[in-house]
């Protein structure tokens, strides 16, 4: 069959387009932005074009679908529409690849992507597996027997799939653009947790959690006593993460996993729940663990000419709050300053003083102006960046023209947050270090 997708470079829908390819499909793309992004990585490797344009043909059995980005009013819509071509929703798609195959799908406000891809590395040094993973990650087999799928609640895309197995690592307010409140979220991900089949394991330290009422299978895990596994016995170092698990009063084993964070604990945990209930060994699973590297973007370090940079997608309250204090850990002793970038109008409206309070447990921390592709600022009148700065106990607007700000900071850990496009201010600091620092 034939695919083309509109937005190919957005995280979902890149790894859409790879997995398609990977079946046998033709797909190519659209997409508005020029620039070179880390989610057109695993597209370029596959040979998919990507156009930027609406001057090139396409087949009248071409399916088409498109990123939650890109308005229907947006010019190649409605020129794919014209076309009379068949217009399909992505998760839709993605609903009836996983069907195919025995499917893990990962929910939650947080921890998606990484207990993902701890799914995902265990199984590969296994018996392998294909995978949908929203860091760009995206690949697929016919002939393999798993399918991991990160399974987001935006727009209820997750109701879309009917996994064998599921993973709700745990349930927050979030876009809240989407939905009414929590309880309209917790009751989302009560639809999905009974569309699986067959076994669902669930964060039962968090109380959104907890109260789903489940008519599948159930494993509660956490560091409470009340749960059916239970961690135990945690240390938290600057190589990472070791701890035990319990099930029930018997203990399974002892691992360590170079993660930083009790958050990145929890996700290790519903890894190994689901890969114990698959089969796997729990040699196999130890070992995995301690070479597990985690997805991009997620607490991605690296010293770049004596400078420590951290590059992570935390974009909530939540995800800020629990990145730095992992950042806390693995450098116990450094000044630590946070940049960054809001995304959303809303989640920058609804989360303000939350936002303040995570952003306030670093030293200093900068905030870019508002970056929102599916949100209009005038929808959202007084809503900006200033909003969360003026709470700060120290901190101050940046953008990749006054990168310069930071020129002080060059012995701190500087750790920028915040979707995608948080790679041109990591580009900008880089070109800023090149100028100002000299290589030993």
């Amino acid at each position: 069959m034939k695919y083309y997708l509109i937005g190919i470079k957005g995280t979902g829908v890149s790894t859409l387009a790879q997995i398609l390819n990977d079946l046998g499909h033709k797909v190519s793309g659209y997409d508005d932005c020029r620039d070179h992004k880390f989610t057109q990585i695993g597209l370029e490797e596959r040979n998919i074009p990507i156009f930027y344009d609406g001057n090139h043909e396409l087949d009248s059995d071409t399916i088409v679908t498109y990123s939650a980005a890109f308005n229907e009013n947006h010019p190649e819509i409605q020129r794919v529409k014209a076309l009379g071509l068949q217009v399909k929703k992505y998760n839709e798609i993605m609903g009836d690849i996983i069907s195919m195959f025995d499917s893990i799908g990962v929910s939650g406000t947080h921890g998606k992507t990484t207990t993902s891809s701890l799914i995902r590395h265990i199984l590969e040094a296994d018996c392998g597996c294909n995978y949908f993973i929203g860091a760009g990650d995206g690949y697929a087999m016919k002939e393999n027997d798993y399918f991991v799928v990160e399974s987001d609640e935006f727009n209820r895309h997750f109701t879309a799939y009917k996994p064998k197995y599921a993973v709700i690592t745990n349930i927050e307010a979030e876009h809240l653009e989407c939905y009414k409140d929590v309880d309209d979220i917790r009751n989302t991900f009560e639809i999905f947790a009974n569309q699986t089949s067959k076994l669902v394991v669930a964060n039962g330290d968090n109380q959104e959690v907890r109260k789903i009422n489940y008519n599948t299978k159930v494993i509660f895990y956490g560091f409470g006593f009340n749960n059916d596994v239970i961690i135990k016995n945690l240390n938290l170092n600057e190589n990472g993460s070791r701890f035990d698990i319990y099930f029930g009063e018997e203990l399974y084993g002892s691992f360590e996993v170079p993660l930083y964070g009790k958050h990145m604990v929890l996700n290790t945990c519903a890894a190994i729940i689901i890969c114990k209930n698959l089969g796997i060994e729990k040699e196999i699973i130890y070992n995995s663990l301690k070479t597990f590297k985690n997805a991009k973007r997620r607490f991605a370090i690296e010293n770049y000419k004596g400078v420590t940079i951290i590059d992570d997608y935390a974009h909530h309250p939540t995800e800020i709050k629990v990145t730095l204090e992992a950042v806390r850990q693995k450098y116990p002793d450094k000044r630590i300053v946070a940049i960054f970038k809001p995304n959303t109008y809303s989640r920058t409206k609804d989360f303000k003083f939350e936002f303040i309070d995570a952003l306030n447990t670093a030293d200093k921390a900068f905030v870019t102006e508002i970056d929102c592709n599916r949100e209009r600022p005038e929808d959202y009148p007084g809503v900006n960046s200033n909003m969360i700065i003026l709470g700060l106990n120290d901190g101050d607007i940046i953008s990749e023209e006054t990168i310069n700000k930071l020129g002080n900071e060059l012995n701190s850990v500087i750790c920028f947050m915040g979707c995608a496009s948080v790679a041109g201010l990591v580009e900008s600091l880089k070109k800023f270090i090149d100028d100002v620092v000299v290589e030993e």
